[in-house]
């Protein structure tokens, strides 16, 4: 039993930076967050829209707060060397191939049940993570339906309170699945994707994040010579229990070339378009109490000289 006045046991006192600093800006209000310590997260999207890059960078981000990194990968794509560029410490980090839901599930309670304290658990992906079942059984979808959901229904509920009395964090990546509905077509318009693995995960998620491609050429960035070296990403609060639900913001992210990571000065002059204190006219802008008209293009380098 706890004395609220004196100790929160549900409260999040630590957050892993994602990488975007306007993304961390909206998770919660009135702070720069990030993916919150003590409870579960969810990063789903689309293909190619950098699950697996922002898994990396709030591993890399959570090394540097001291805390021991365990990835599980079921998808076998994580480059040793796309670790390391993003700020990841190999000597550090703990891989372990994903073989089965149960597996994932039964390697995090192991882990908390040693005394392990501040552990950051990634699961690449629960999409392609298959049952004991699964791998066992046959290829027809009918024999295991909805087995992977009463798995994860029961090792969420043992799971929840190990997660926050240790003050470890559960980053679970996810696909975007295209939501076909033949009984109500409608809501193929309203909710277009929804995340495989039933419901009981989606209430044990305290925070989840939807990042889903922009179309077009300009959203891709090319090097000198013509090959893509990044893209734009729309991110989405779909669920928030620190701040608002629904809130958007996009960003760039470098993936190739001799910097990689997310832009965030040119994420910021997006934030900033509303603000009172810039002014636009055509392709300039100006911001009050300063003479220099800047482009979007030449807003980085006027940060840093600034």
């Amino acid at each position: 039993a706890h004395n609220l006045n004196e100790a929160n046991p549900t409260e999040v006192k630590e957050w892993i930076p994602t990488g975007s600093r306007w993304l961390d800006s909206i998770v919660c209000r009135g702070q720069l967050a990030g993916i919150p310590v003590g409870k579960f997260t969810e990063i789903a999207g689309l293909e190619s829209t950098g699950k697996s890059f922002m898994a990396a960078q709030c591993a890399a981000n959570a090394q540097k707060m001291g805390m021991t990194v365990i990835y599980m990968d079921s998808e076998s794509a994580i480059d040793p060397g796309f670790l390391e560029r993003t700020g990841c410490n190999l000597d550090e980090l703990i891989y372990v191939q994903a073989q089965s839901v149960e597996h994932v599930l039964e390697t995090v309670e192991s882990v908390l049940n040693s005394g392990a304290e501040r552990t950051l658990f990634i699961w690449d992906s629960l999409a392609l993570t298959p049952t004991v079942s699964d791998v066992e059984g046959d290829f027809n979808p009918q024999s295991t339906m909805a087995m992977k959901a009463r798995i994860l229904s029961k090792g969420m509920s043992k799971l929840t309170i190990p997660i926050a009395n240790t003050r470890s964090a559960f980053l679970v990546l996810n696909q975007l699945k295209t939501n076909i509905n033949v009984n109500n077509p409608m809501m193929m318009l309203s909710q277009p994707w929804f995340t495989p693995g039933g419901k009981a995960i989606i209430y044990a998620y305290s925070l989840r994040i939807w990042l889903t491609g922009l179309k077009g050429k300009k959203t891709f960035i090319e090097d000198d010579n013509g090959y893509r070296i990044g893209s734009e990403v729309k991110s989405k609060l779909e669920k928030s229990k620190f701040g608002t639900q629904g809130r958007v913001c996009n960003f760039k992210i470098l993936w190739a070339g001799d910097d990689v990571g997310i832009m965030n000065d040119e994420s910021l002059l997006t934030a900033i378009k509303s603000s009172e204190h810039l002014t636009n006219s055509g392709a300039w802008f100006t911001l009050k109490g300063h003479d220099t008209k800047f482009q979007a293009a030449t807003f980085p380098k006027l940060m840093q000289t600034n």
